[in-house]
Order: structure tokens, then sequence, then C-alpha cells
């Protein structure tokens, strides 16, 4: 069952999939120490709905297994303006959802008489650990998931379901005594929080720029839609011809990314003008009036960037 799932979900384009059973998440103590630390900072949807996290067959009733999979969105940074990879084409939540539904009817075929529930990032569900339950990657000092052999520039989404399949192992790697991510933040915002390294969304770029709302409250350092500084700097994003599958840019043709103006166009978009520019895309969620704040203050920042040169290479492939 687990090879014939898997290669379905490799037909509709998805790098990895595995499968984690669905049981109480180990993560909640982190969550708990998280939102106790305030580091969720404006997001009350992530302590209002803590429960619903500790208990994924609140998603969906009778729910055995969580089939997660992997997709890769690397590609080369744009040169005119600072906006992060993962929202440079089409909103990935359509994208990814999209598929999951393709390969819900495939299971309806394979295995029918079963229910089945997408999740892409939105719904209360911890996805990065029933990611790594189900060997997709370990998690990284910037808290983001990294698989040895890929790196992290890939997307995560789950297809809660009643069918019992066998789970895959826990996927195991780490940092060591790589710092470079902590080093390199512009902000200063990955903490340790007992014991293990944790994000105070408060002082992140990605938060200010995306869930933030009112004035900026860290510098943002350039950055007009999110932040990718600690992935461009892990060495585990570094091409090498010795892991093939490393920093390879990604094959959905969805996420090819659209023509964004400069900060300053961006800046002084009309109402109408960024309904168009952002329809269907992630970039969307930060408003109209936080994508023009966001906006000006990039403007005021060179378009150099000191990580731009390692950005490039972790987009061009393998090389000797």
């Amino acid at each position: 069952m687990r090879e014939e799932i898997r290669a379905a979900a490799t037909a509709l384009g998805f790098d990895q999939c595995g499968f984690a059973a669905i049981t109480e998440p180990e993560s909640l103590p982190a969550l708990d120490a998280w939102l106790a630390a305030g580091f969720h900072g404006s997001m009350r949807y992530m302590a209002d709905r803590r429960d619903l996290r500790a208990d994924p067959t609140a998603l969906l009733s009778g729910a055995k297994t969580a089939i997660m999979v992997a997709l890769n969105y690397n590609q080369a940074p744009l040169p005119q303006v600072k906006i992060a990879r993962y929202a440079l084409g089409r909103d990935y939540h359509k994208v990814i959802r999209g598929k999951l539904r393709r390969l819900v009817t495939a299971l309806d075929t394979m295995h029918p008489g079963h229910e089945h529930r997408p999740v892409v990032d939105s719904a209360p569900f911890l996805e990065r650990e029933f990611a790594h339950r189900a060997g997709l990657g370990w998690f990284g000092k910037n808290t983001m998931l990294i698989d040895s052999r890929r790196g992290s520039w890939f997307f995560i989404g789950a297809l809660l379901t009643t069918l019992e399949i066998e789970p895959d192992p826990p996927s195991i790697g780490g940092c060591g005594s790589c710092r470079a991510c902590i080093d390199a933040c512009p902000t200063g915002a990955i903490v340790q929080l007992q014991e293990r390294w944790q994000v105070d969304a408060r002082r992140c770029i990605s938060y200010q720029t995306i869930e933030h709302r009112g004035e900026l409250e860290v510098d943002t350092n350039g950055w007009v839609f999110g932040c990718d500084v600690c992935q461009e700097v892990c060495p585990f994003n570094e091409p090498r011809a010795t892991q093939p599958l490393r920093a390879q840019p990604t094959q959905e043709p969805d996420f090819a990314a659209r023509e964004w103006p400069d900060p300053k166009a961006i800046a002084s978009l009309e109402a109408a003008e960024w309904d168009q520019l952002t329809l269907g895309s992630a970039v969307r969620r930060t408003g109209f009036d936080g994508l023009r704040r966001n906006a000006r203050a990039a403007s005021l920042h060179s378009p150099d960037d000191p990580h731009r040169q390692q950005a490039d290479r972790s987009a061009d492939g393998p090389a000797e």
C-alpha cells in the first residue's frame, strides 16, 4: 500500500512522500513554551487553536495516518526585489491542495470506503512534526525542516486519512555545532528557549512583513515579503556534486516567478494594481496596506545583499 501511494504522489509531482501514525503530537510542550514566552506575537490563532493542534482527529474523525508530502520550490532570488522564494509564483496553498485532492481521487480508486482530508498550512495541524515522523526531514536550529539530501527549500503538505498505513521511520540528522543561521539572522530572531532553538516571531522579518499589522517594529533589511536569510546561509542548501538532489531548482511550473516590480513601484501601487499583481499569490496575505508599508521600508535599503552570492549558488544546482 505504501509504495502504490508513494508512486501516485510522485506521479503528481511531489518530491517526497512518507507516512506517520496519527497520535498525540510530541512537540506540544515546545509549543506551549513558545506561546507562554509570547513568541507568537499578535498571531492569537496560534494560542486559540492550541487544543485543536493537540488532537489531529479533530480535523478528521477516525484519522489513522498522515500521508506527508514535500514539494521543492527552490529558484533564484529576484535581483530587483526581495520576496521570499516560496512566494514568487502561484500561491502554494492552491498548488499543493490541488495535488492532494487528486491524490484523494487516486486513493478512492485504490482503497474505496475511506475518508481523507488535505491539510496545507492553514489548518491547526503540526505539519513539521508529522513530516519529521514520516521521514521527510529533521529540525534545524532555524526551526526549518531539513532533509540532509535535499536541503530545506520545500513545502510540506498533509493528507489525513482513515486508512491505517505502516509508518515510516523518522528522519535523523542535525546541525552539529553550525550556527550560520543564528549569526546571519538580521534581527536575532533565532533564540534558545528551554534548551531548544525557537523563532521569536516578534523579531522575525517574515512575521513582521506578513502577519504583523501597523508600523514595522524591526529593520526588515530590504525584504518586501518574507525572508530567506536563514535558508540562504544553511550549508544543507549549498549545491554539492555528491548530493545531486540538493539545491536543485523546482520543476513545478506554477512556482515560476511572476513579474514583480521593484520596491519603489510597489510602494506606489493603487488598490486595483495591487489586486492584479497579487491575484493568486501568497503575497496577497499581507494585504494592500501591508505590502506598500513593506515596500516603503525596503526602498530605503540598497538592493545589494551580503547573502545574495550565497543565494544565487544555492539556486543553481549541484557544482564541483
